[in-house]
This record gives structure tokens, sequence and C-alpha cells, in this order.
């Protein structure tokens, strides 16, 4: 049988690559990590938006490792808060912020705010690269809101607090089969993964 194509799924975040190698199980490849490889440099997020961020992480892990990388950055969008924290999500309570702390902070900024404009989303985009060929974005969304107090112990970063309103949960209180039927990261990586098993079928 012949060996599988290396896919780095380039994140330092243990949440997200848990949920990404799940999400990608069933494609051709052999998924490695940044510590599979011995690769522990932090890029510098400069970028504006999550493609421009996705992009600049996945081309840079891409040279430092030589093989196919596929890299996300996502992040929750607030009506209330101007669609913050957007881009800035990992780090809007400071670049050493836990999860809970980053949670705190953004009810803060929500405090005195009309909890009717809580509405937000959490967005994705995946990017794709590899030597010499262009990058290939893939994108996911999902709607919901702000709840005023954390709820369920699954997921992480803002998940405790984002509330489906069709379900009453939020995205802390579904399984993991559940959140990966519907999360925002979910659709991202179902379009990724669509493009990846096209492109081994192909050669």
């Amino acid at each position: 049988m012949p060996l599988l194509p290396k896919l780095l799924i380039a994140t330092h975040n243990r949440g997200k690559l848990r949920e990404l190698t799940e999400l990608l199980g069933d494609i051709p490849y052999q998924l490695v990590s940044l510590g599979d490889l011995g690769i522990y440099h932090d890029v510098d997020e400069t970028g504006v938006t999550f493609e421009q961020n996705a992009t600049l992480k996945a081309e840079t892990y891409c040279e430092l490792a030589g093989i196919k990388t596929l890299a996300d950055d996502s992040g929750l969008e607030v009506d209330a808060l101007g669609g913050e924290p957007g881009v800035r999500s990992a780090r809007y309570a400071g670049p050493d912020a836990t999860d809970a702390e980053r949670v705190e902070f953004l009810l803060d900024k929500l405090n005195g705010t009309d909890p009717d404009t809580w509405s937000a989303r959490f967005r994705c985009v995946i990017a794709i690269t590899e030597p010499d060929r262009p990058t290939s974005l893939y994108q996911g969304s999902c709607e919901g809101r702000i709840v005023s107090e954390p709820r369920g112990d699954n997921g992480f970063g803002y998940d405790p607090v984002f509330l489906f309103p069709n379900i009453g949960l939020t995205m802390a209180e579904l399984s993991t089969e559940e959140k990966n039927c519907v999360s925002h990261r979910a659709e991202a990586a179902r379009e990724a993964a669509l493009s990846l098993r096209d492109q081994t079928s192909h050669t």
C-alpha cells in the first residue's frame, strides 16, 4: 500500500488541532502537527482579515516544513461591538489570557449594551498551500448570540457564551459530534476536505 502524502495542520492551539484532525480524519493524507515536525515558530498575525491571517500562517509554515500545509484563522464577531473581537479574538484580552479571561473580558465589554443587540457569528477561513502552488481558501460561519453567563464544558475559546437560539444550547453544551455538524470550522473543513479528496483522486 503506497504511503499517504503528508498534510501539516499548522496550529499550536490544541483545541483547534483536535477539531481539525477529527474533521479531516477521512481524507487520504497523513495528518501531522507542528509538534510532530519540531516546528515551534509563532507567526505574527498581521493581517486585518481572517483570509489574510490564514494565508499568512499557511504559507509561512509551508515554507518551514516544505510540505502541503493547512492553517485556519477564525474568530467571533459580535454586532453590539461593531464586529469585535474579529481577527483579534485570541488576543482580545491580551496575548497570554486564558479562555475564561477572554470570555470575562468580552462580557465586560458588553456590559451596559442592550442584550437584544448581542447577535454574533463565528467565522473560519481555512487556507491550504503547498510549495510552488497557489493558496486556496475555504470559508465557514455559524450564527448565534452571546449569553451573559458561560454554559457548558465542551469546546474552547468563546464557545460557552455562544448560544444557538434555535436549539437553546451554547456551543460548549454540544457534544463533539454535534459541534462538528454545525460549527464554522466544520463548514470550512468540509469544503477543504472535498477539495483535498478531489486533488488526490486526480494524481
